[in-house]
């Protein structure tokens, strides 16, 4: 069985070997997969090491993305058009798309700082655009056999784990992410007894979208923070859809 990450659940219930491995050394010597995977936001640090992850271990990968494929996940028209690319069924449909700074509005640091627009700007990028993507991308999952959707979400979305306030329009968008992932996988269940639809929480990674921010956080390349996510999903089953989990495995709360 793939991994040691969580590995007494896995053993019991894995969905597929996505081929991490311990550490987030080099590629796996399991058999290669016989899994397409989709990656949507596939230019970004953590969507294209996600990317690079898979290749490696013999995943048939299909990519779109802004730079690529002129991606706009504000515009459902672009949604799908570039969603045409994807043909066929994907066993592993993965969205990292996300901005934490729009147009150079910052976090907001206190209630006043709040405006309508930074608002409606992280909802349009952080919460409709993924919403979008479901939508058109959630009808590719096979419906027989294991399968699963995950969506780039952050710990600081969680209404439960907020002890310090701020960053009230990205974390709202977030939040409402959250809630489209949690509901998707209640109406993926009806029809995809096997698939698991999640949101994840990638932990502090070193790319152009955390540069600022990152803080006293501790860093991880985005290789090792891919390593971290495939491991994630690699351990889990059905009874994980509609949750929230961060990259060490543990759920995050709502």
């Amino acid at each position: 069985m793939c991994g040691t990450l969580r590995k007494a659940r896995r053993d019991e219930k894995a969905l597929f070997c996505l081929g991490a491995v311990e550490g987030g050394g080099a590629a796996s010597t399991i058999q290669p997969m016989t899994h397409r995977s989709l990656i949507i936001g596939a230019s970004g640090g953590i969507g294209s090491a996600i990317t690079a992850r898979l290749k490696e271990n013999g995943s048939d990968v299909t990519t779109i993305s802004r730079s690529e494929d002129g991606l706009d996940v504000t515009d459902e028209a672009s949604v799908a058009e570039c969603m045409k690319k994807a043909e066929g069924e994907f066993q592993l449909i993965f969205v990292a798309t996300g901005a934490l700074e729009i147009d150079g509005a910052e976090p907001e640091k206190a209630l006043k700082d709040v405006s309508a627009k930074a608002l409606a700007d992280q909802f349009a990028v952080n919460c409709i655009g993924p919403s979008l993507i479901m939508k058109h991308a959630l009808p590719m999952l096979p419906r027989k056999g294991p399968s699963c959707f995950a969506a780039l979400s952050a710990r600081v979305g969680s209404i439960g784990d907020n002890q310090i306030g701020g960053w009230y329009s990205y974390r709202t968008a977030k939040a409402a992410l959250n809630q489209m992932v949690h509901g998707a996988a209640i109406e993926l269940k009806r029809t995809h007894k096997e698939a698991v639809c999640v949101a994840l929480h990638p932990g502090t990674v070193a790319t152009d979208f955390t540069a600022k921010y990152a803080g006293r956080h501790k860093t991880v390349e985005p290789s090792e923070a891919a390593h971290n996510l495939l491991s994630v999903l690699e351990g889990l089953g059905p009874d994980d859809t509609g949750l929230f989990f961060d990259w060490q495995g543990e759920r995050v709360a709502w």
